[in-house]
């Protein structure tokens, strides 16, 4: 039976790790062990930002939109329950790109958001 060559396995999966901690201070960047224990804790540190970026925007967005709605005399939750009367489909990175980048358009948005729910007070009242 021929021998089992294993070749440069352990070589590639170190260098691997000692390049992702490059740029790491001193032994962590040096030597396998620390580096292995720092990239590990890196790569979970990225991974949980990568969720709590999709938290930060969406929180963003909605300040903004929030904002923008008392300008145009609606609050937030009642802008958003009037885009769902109205049916209009738009979600919160593109009212908050409209609220910033194109006021007019928002205050359109918010027009049609304020009839929706004068609309729906009118069929309750009758």
């Amino acid at each position: 039976m021929p021998r089992a060559k294993r070749g440069n396995k352990r070589l590639e999966r170190r260098k691997k790790i000692l390049k992702l901690a490059k740029g790491y201070r001193g032994t962590k960047s040096k030597l396998y062990r620390s580096a292995k224990e720092s990239v590990e804790r890196g790569l979970n540190f990225a991974y949980t930002g990568r969720k709590l970026k999709k938290r930060d925007f969406r929180s963003l967005w909605i300040v903004r939109i929030g904002a923008a709605a008392r300008l145009n005399g609606i609050n937030y939750s009642q802008l958003m329950h009037g885009l769902k009367l109205a049916e209009v489909d738009l979600d919160r990175k593109v009212l908050a790109d409209l609220a910033v980048n194109q006021p007019e358009a928002f205050a359109a948005v918010a027009v049609a958001a304020k009839q929706a729910l004068d609309n729906q007070k009118e069929k309750a009242a009758a």
